[in-house]
């Protein structure tokens, strides 16, 4: 599903224009960036957990030449599925 789907589907149950459908899932999403990009964590209750965790650096290769790289630590967003969305998968 894309998001030109899920604007459609989320439309068509509450009831909203798409436009204004697409306005939510939009004010939605840069929300969660906003809040993630403070390091603070986003939980929804019953779907999911979004938080930025820290990798540390570490040693890779570069499959094509086989050379050892020293790859950087960076953080990155993660999402834990919480038991809702668990249970709807299985």
């Amino acid at each position: 599903m894309n998001k030109a789907e899920l604007i459609e589907e989320v439309s068509n149950k509450i009831g909203l224009t798409k436009k204004d459908t697409g306005n939510v899932i939009d004010a939605l999403t840069d929300t969660i960036q906003k809040t993630l990009s403070k390091e603070e964590k986003v939980t929804l209750a019953g779907f999911g957990t979004f938080q930025v965790i820290k990798r540390k650096a570490r040693r890779g290769r570069n499959p094509q030449t086989g050379e050892e790289l020293q790859i950087p630590a960076k953080k990155v967003p993660k999402f834990r599925a919480g038991k809702g969305l668990r249970g709807k998968v299985e």
